[in-house]
């Protein structure tokens, strides 16, 4: 074996640490390695602090350089002020061919300010900064970004093929509709509902896990605001899904558009044996307002837990048929369940049309609890 040279001045503290006791030059060593340590940490903040300066000063000159291309080619065209279809305007692309294009963090920010520009217009001068995102090949970086192993990347670029409006395959998207990561998931499923052309409702058919609350609200918020989408009849999927939660929201769907053809389907939900999913169908059928199913669903109310009784009384009530008004009086008078009592007595209201007589007797005959109740579901701003 070779003895490695050490410096001469270091022979004392050497010579002073092989005498030590063992505690000693254990803690010699460990104060060493913190030592280690923390300048590795300082260096790493300076070298990043560093970075980023840099970044920014490139950046800083870069911008604006991006942002007059763009305003001088696109928001200032003369032909864009005419009205002149996006398709036959020709955009001259010399000045961006200036740009350092090559390097990956100015293509970035090239990417990021077509973005900001096309978030804030619309009509020709959107579709203008489509084409010269197209152009300038910049959708090939964000394609790479969707293969890259990493979900905040995935995340990224499937924002930027959704702010530009760029078609992606299903089979890259689809699979990511069940992905783990929350965020990649809820990403995934916003951009195949807005860039899928034919079936933007597909993923439906092959999403495993529920759909959190969450989940559908920020999906009823995408649906019902995205501009053309193709909308179909949701008692496919009450017909099919085994997914519970896709089910339920489906039938939010239903309500929202009205799909009165969807109504069958619906009725044959009420005899599932998930007392969730029978109260949904119930809700929707009452907010549908279909007539036909208001004697269903009295017959079948003492045999129903507490959940789909309220749903039923609430059903009736949305329906104002004026059949079920002695239903309602008596469940109002004899039920021991507060919820009960306050959801046959706003149903009453809703029937005032039939049931004022009624409403009269009770306000005249009530007790003071049964007045209260009267009282404030006769408030025209309560809700059910």
């Amino acid at each position: 074996m070779f003895d490695i040279p050490t410096p001469a001045f270091l022979d004392p503290v050497f010579s002073t640490f092989r005498e030590a006791p063992l505690a000693i030059r254990l803690a010699m060593i460990f104060i060493i390695i913190a030592i280690s340590i923390t300048l590795l940490a300082y260096f790493s903040i300076l070298r990043s602090r560093f970075r980023g300066h840099q970044r920014k000063k490139r950046l800083d000159y870069l911008l604006p350089k991006i942002d007059n291309l763009i305003i001088d080619e696109i928001l200032a065209n003369p032909e864009v002020a005419a009205g002149t279809p996006a398709d036959r305007i020709q955009l001259n692309l010399d000045g961006f061919q200036e740009l350092p294009l090559h390097k990956k963090w100015a293509r970035q920010a090239t990417t990021n300010r077509i973005i900001h520009f096309r978030r804030n217009v619309r009509g020709n001068a959107g579709q203008l900064l489509r084409s010269l995102y197209i152009q300038l090949e910049l959708s090939k970086d964000t394609m790479k970004q969707m293969k890259s192993s990493k979900w905040a990347r995935k995340v990224r670029a499937l924002t930027e093929f959704i702010d530009m409006d760029i078609p992606v395959a299903d089979v890259t998207i689809l699979p990511l509709t069940n992905s783990r990561n929350r965020e990649l998931r809820a990403a995934a499923r916003h951009a195949y509902i807005k860039l899928s052309k034919n079936e933007p409702f597909k993923f439906f058919d092959v999403v495993t896990d529920p759909l959190l609350m969450w989940d559908q609200v920020e999906l009823f918020r995408i649906i019902t605001t995205t501009e053309d989408i193709s909308i179909p009849n949701f008692a496919r999927w009450i017909t099919y899904s085994s997914n519970k939660s896709v089910v339920s929201f489906c039938l939010k769907l239903i309500v929202h558009y009205n799909q009165l053809p969807a109504v069958p389907a619906v009725i044959k939900l009420l005899d599932t044996k998930d007392h969730y999913l029978r109260a949904d169908a119930i809700n929707c059928l009452g907010k549908l307002r279909v007539p036909d199913v208001e004697d269903r669903l009295v017959s079948m109310f003492t045999s129903q837990p507490l959940q789909c009784q309220i749903e039923i009384l609430k059903a009736i009530g949305r329906i104002s048929s004026g059949r079920q008004v002695d239903f309602l009086k008596q469940e109002f008078l004899h039920s021991t369940n507060f919820d009960l009592r306050k959801a046959a007595a706003k149903s009453l209201v809703k029937n005032d049309w039939v049931a004022s007589q009624v409403l009269q007797e009770l306000l005249d005959t009530a007790d003071r609890e049964s007045l209260l109740i009267l009282k404030h579901c006769m408030n025209p701003l309560i809700k059910y």
